[in-house]
C-alpha cells in the first residue's frame, strides 16, 4: 500500500455490472480533477483470443472441463502484482490494452502504428509521469493464490457483487445481446467457470474494503428463463464496509442524504437500486480525495 502512489481496485466477475463503478470513479476524477491511469483487468490475461480459444481446447481434451478466464492457468496473476507493486514505489510501470472492437482496434493502431485487430493485445508500454492514483476495473484486483497476493498493494479495494441468480441473468442477457451466444453456450460457460469463480473470485470480496451488492425485490430464482433483467428500481443495493472506521464512514450523514436509506448491520447501509450512483459517489468522493490530498 502506498500513500504516494495510491491504488484504487475495483472487481467483479463478467456480468456484475463493474461498469457502473467505474463511471462514479470517472465523475469523481473529473469532478475533483484528479488524473488517474486506468487499468483495464483484461489486458492482464495470459492469452489473446485465439490463443485462449485454443488453450481451452487442449484443456478439454486432457480432461480439464473448468480452463477459465478466472483462473490463474488463463491470467498473469504475478504481472498484476509486479505493477500494483512498481506502481506503489515509484508511480511508474508497464500496462497494455486488450482490444474489443474494431473500433478500439483503430483507435490504438493509430496511435502505435500498429496493425491490431480485435481480441489482441497492444504491446507493453510505460505508465503515463505524474499521475495522482492508479484505478484497476477488472477481475482480479484483490486476487491471491498460494504465490501471489495482489490485495496487499491496494489502498482501497471495492466490490461490484449482485447476487448470483441476478448476475448470471446480467450475462446471459448481456452475452446474447452483444456477442450472439445462446443461451445453451451461456450457460455451459457459467458452468465451466464455477471451480475458478469458487476459488479465485468470491475470496477477493473479503478483502475488500466496501462491496456494493445489488439484491432484486423480484423473482430471479430461474435465472436461466429470465426474460428481462430487473431494473434499478425492482432491486436494493447493500453496502458492507469491512472496517468503517478505516475511512471514516458517518452513517448518519449517508442516512440523511440518501432517501429511503437504511441501516441493516453496524457496517452495512441499504440503498435503494436506483440511487446506487448517488450512493457510489457520496461514499467514494471524500475517501479518494482524502487519499489525494495525503500523496503531499
Amino acid at each position: 500500500m502506498s500513500k504516494k502512489h495510491p491504488i484504487v481496485a475495483v472487481t467483479g466477475s463478467s456480468g456484475a455490472g463493474t461498469s457502473t463503478v467505474k463511471r462514479a470513479f470517472e465523475h469523481i476524477f473529473l469532478r475533483e480533477k484528479i488524473n488517474p491511469v486506468i487499468i483495464e483487468g483484461d489486458s492482464f490475461h495470459r492469452y489473446n483470443r485465439a490463443e485462449m480459444k485454443e488453450a481451452m481446447k487442449k484443456a478439454a481434451d486432457s480432461g480439464n472441463n473448468h480452463f477459465s478466464h478466472f483462473g490463474p492457468e488463463a491470467n498473469l496473476f504475478d504481472k498484476i502484482e509486479d505493477l500494483f507493486k512498481t506502481y506503489g514505489k515509484t508511480g511508474g510501470g508497464k500496462k497494455r490494452y486488450y482490444i474489443h472492437s474494431d473500433e478500439e482496434a483503430a483507435e490504438h493502431n493509430a496511435r502505435l502504428g500498429t496493425k491490431l485487430k480485435p481480441g489482441e493485445f497492444t504491446p507493453w508500454e510505460d505508465i503515463p509521469k505524474g499521475t495522482d492514483l492508479m484505478f484497476y476495473e477488472g477481475l482480479h484486483g484483490l486476487a491471491a493464490d498460494d504465490k501471489v497476493d495482489v490485495s496487499k498493494h491496494v489502498d482501497l479495494g471495492v466490490g461490484v457483487v449482485p447476487i448470483v441468480n441476478l448476475e448470471w441473468i446480467q450475462k446471459i442477457f448481456r452475452d446474447n445481446a452483444e456477442r450472439g451466444y445462446s443461451a445453451e453456450v451461456i450457460v455451459d460457460t457459467i458452468l465451466r467457470r464455477m471451480p475458478d469463480y469458487v476459488n479465485y473470485i468470491t475470496p477477493q470480496f473479503s478483502r475488500t474494503d466496501i462491496n456494493f451488492q445489488r439484491v432484486p425485490t423480484v423473482d430471479t430464482s430461474n435465472p436461466f428463463i429470465a426474460r428481462d433483467i430487473p431494473t434499478p428500481d425492482e432491486s436494493m443495493v447493500v453496502i458492507r464496509f469491512r472496517d468503517p472506521k478505516k475511512f471514516g464512514v458517518d452513517f448518519p450523514y449517508l442516512l440523511n442524504m440518501i432517501h429511503n436509506s437504511f441501516m441493516s448491520r453496524r457496517n452495512t447501509i441499504v440503498v435503494p437500486g436506483g440511487k446506487m450512483g448517488l450512493a457510489m459517489e457520496i461514499i467514494l468522493a471524500p475517501i479518494i480525495g482524502e487519499m489525494v490530498a495525503k500523496r503531499g
